[in-house]
């Protein structure tokens, strides 16, 4: 289980501006979907299917991932269920090359129709995460994977039970989100690390 707690007194919340009170819980949801993350990525870390020495991001290598996954006989076709995790560095690299911003080669146009929460580009659903293992360094590790490899329990009846109260005896108000969650490895042939090189960018 996990909880995370935020306590302001009354003073706090009367000299500040803004709605404190909901401040403080949405506060504490973004630290239970950070949670939920680091528990994802602590299991990636654990995938020993690699593509080698840290090197550049670039066309090349994505398609290196997807191939590979095909060669461990991943469904590299269900294309919903297939994602790509990158660092800042490798969506920085990759954003220099005209495949991954034109037109004529991305489905999802971020320009015009509904907002979109990932961008699909060369088989894969990009998610953009920032706490990747090795972040900013010359090994950072950045993941390419089928959605059934690595499972993400999560407590389905209640999700995040976010409460917000106030303590008379101790004066302060409170807001607090716990969750019953966790992550698991399930299947290694579906996971491959990419180890990138963010040292010069």
């Amino acid at each position: 289980m996990n909880i995370w707690l935020v306590r302001k007194t009354r003073f706090n919340i009367f000299a500040s501006q803004g709605n404190q009170r909901e401040i403080m819980q949405k506060t504490s949801m973004r630290v239970m979907n950070r949670r939920v993350d680091a528990d994802i990525i602590a299991q990636l870390d654990a995938a020993t299917n690699n593509l080698g020495a840290a090197t550049t991001a670039s066309l090349a290598l994505v398609q290196q991932a997807m191939v590979t996954l095909g060669e461990n006989e991943v469904p590299v076709e269900e294309q919903d269920k297939m994602w790509f995790v990158a660092s800042d560095a490798f969506w920085g690299y990759l954003g220099q090359i005209p495949e991954f911003n034109s037109a004529d080669y991305v489905e999802t146009k971020y320009l015009s129709g509904p907002v979109v929460r990932s961008k699909r580009w060369a088989g894969f659903n990009w998610i953009r995460h920032h706490r990747l293992t090795g972040h900013g360094t010359a090994s950072e590790k950045c993941y390419a994977y089928h959605q059934d490899a690595v499972g993400s329990a999560f407590d389905m009846g209640e999700g995040f039970n976010t409460a917000v109260g106030y303590d008379e005896e101790q004066d302060y108000s409170y807001a607090r989100c716990s969750s019953f969650t966790g992550a698991k490895l399930l299947q290694q042939e579906g996971i491959v690390q990419i180890l990138h090189d963010a040292s010069a960018i």
